[in-house]
């Protein structure tokens, strides 16, 4: 169904700011990855942000025919984005063999969600944006906490020869 382009012919003051604000969402998110030690940080999440949002600015630009948006080219871009960012993300996905585990696999998820709210700030959907930066934070930081407090408390019986189960990838024998 094609849309009409009113709300996407935007001009420098709202491109710069949608490129900004997802810079800025992105670097919000990275900062969480870069505190834990993980490998991809702050300018990796910022840089996949802007260019995800930057992409999705071209993209709405270039289908914009009259006063009508091709939504259907809209969303195979996005879906190129989507299946684009696997690439990075498996970049830091780890197998441990010593101890079975795969770990990273929070970081590549932050990494494709992060993506995604990019897409979001290319598109104007600040709302939206803003809440699934706060409920993402709240994913990385709140639910962190728990399941560390779970898995401890789960864990509170077992031998020290025993290794406790990891948290971040598939369980041995799973695999």
């Amino acid at each position: 169904m094609p849309m009409t382009s009113g709300e996407f012919l935007i001009g420098p003051g709202q491109i710069l700011l949608r490129l900004f604000i997802a810079t800025l969402i992105g670097t919000a998110l990275g900062l969480n990855r870069e505190i834990h030690g993980k490998p991809a940080g702050m300018r990796t999440h910022a840089l996949v942000a802007l260019g995800a949002a930057l992409i999705t600015i071209i993209s709405l630009e270039l289908t914009t025919r009259g006063d009508l948006v091709d939504g259907s080219a809209v969303l195979r871009t996005i879906q190129g984005i989507m299946a684009g960012i696997g690439f990075l993300g498996g970049g830091v996905i780890l197998r441990d063999d010593s101890h079975h585990s795969v770990q990273g696999l929070t970081t590549a998820a932050s990494v494709w969600v992060v993506a995604c709210l990019g897409i979001a700030c290319g598109a104007g959907q600040w709302l939206t944006a803003l809440m699934a930066l706060g409920l993402t934070l709240v994913v990385l930081i709140l639910l962190g906490r728990i399941e560390k407090k779970c898995v401890s408390w789960f864990n509170r019986g077992q031998t020290p020869a025993e290794p406790a189960p990891r948290t971040d990838g598939p369980r041995p024998g799973l695999m």
